[in-house]
């Protein structure tokens, strides 16, 4: 038997209660793309809405390989062990362009967090969307914080493709680099370079210690280049080992003391307030793409447009001002 559909008020009552089942189903629920669970998560969230916004939002991210699950592993069980503090942590998997599948491993990347109750681990897949985030991560955060999480992290797929996205809707922002890892990505890493509030060298352990400092001395130099953080704030750079736990606590101080500089300064309210609206405006622009495909007339004339844009009888600005003209 499928379980009982709840209602928006069910729904709130138990999120708020901090019933793991009911935030499950509920980000289930903004995940789903039926108009009909559309509606009913909307009326969710806008009774949730008045508890939220408390919660400290950290996004990490880094190539593949970094160690990224591992390292909120380590990071995780000391804020949950040493801190009291209770975590919930979005991880965003990749999914396949063929087919549409996702792994979905992340909790079994991070065993110790998946076994406590402080600690709630939502992998989810990416989908199509850019960079890697979920279409939902927003909404799954809202309800995470609700429920009364005191600390999110969002865990990007972090391929370098859009990591705006996250940094969007976070307080802090982790970048997490390999040593010796060569210059490949050096464009990539530029970009996510100059949105970091800390850059964290992971795996300086077991006979990498010395490229991490080398490393570390490396990226110091090339952030002074870098124009000044908008959060007014020094960009540090730290040495982490997951393993031993070497640096972690240090890294949350840093999280720390910047949530605390920029609540006094103003910048952290301002930065939510922008986040908001920007929200707002990608919202409008989803809504508006998902109601014009579901237009009558576009669907009738869409594969016209489209062969004859494919063939080169159409230019595609042209083809869209006919349909937008529909």
């Amino acid at each position: 038997m499928p379980p009982k559909r709840l209602s928006a008020a069910e729904y709130a009552t138990g999120i708020r209660a901090g019933s793991r089942t009911v935030l499950g189903r509920a980000i289930t629920l903004v995940e789903s793309t039926l108009p009909t669970d559309h509606a009913l998560a909307q009326e969710v969230l806008q009774a949730v809405l008045p508890h939220t916004g408390r919660s400290l939002r950290v996004g990490i991210t880094g190539v593949p390989g970094v160690g990224k699950s591992t390292f909120i592993e380590a990071l995780g069980r000391y804020l949950v062990e040493t801190k009291g503090l209770k975590l919930a942590v979005l991880a965003v998997d990749p999914s396949s362009q063929r087919g549409g599948g996702s792994i979905l491993g992340d909790k079994t990347r991070m065993p110790w967090l998946s076994a406590q109750p402080a600690a709630f681990i939502r992998p989810s897949p990416a989908g199509s969307s850019l960079g890697g985030v979920a279409r939902a991560t927003r909404e799954a955060l809202l309800l995470c914080e609700a429920a009364g999480h005191d600390v999110i992290i969002v865990e990007t797929v972090g391929v370098g493709q859009s990591e705006t996205t996250v940094h969007g809707m976070v307080d802090f922002f982790l970048l997490l680099m390999l040593a010796g890892a060569g210059d490949e990505l050096q464009g990539v890493k530029r970009g996510i370079m100059e949105m970091a509030d800390a850059l964290c060298i992971t795996k300086a352990d077991h006979g990498n210690e010395q490229a991490a400092r080398r490393a570390r001395l490396d990226y110091q130099s090339a952030l002074h280049l870098f124009p000044a953080a908008p959060s007014g704030q020094v960009v540090p750079v730290l040495l982490t080992s997951a393993v031993d736990g070497m640096g972690i606590g240090a890294v949350w101080e840093v999280i720390e003391t910047y949530a605390a500089a920029t609540r006094t300064s103003g910048y952290f309210e301002r930065r939510r307030q922008q986040q908001q609206l920007q929200w707002l405006h990608q919202s409008i622009a989803q809504a508006l793409e998902s109601r014009f495909y579901a237009d009558a007339a576009v669907r009738e004339r869409l594969p016209a447009v489209q062969a004859a844009v494919a063939a080169g009888q159409l230019t595609p600005f042209a083809a869209a001002e006919e349909l937008l003209g529909l």
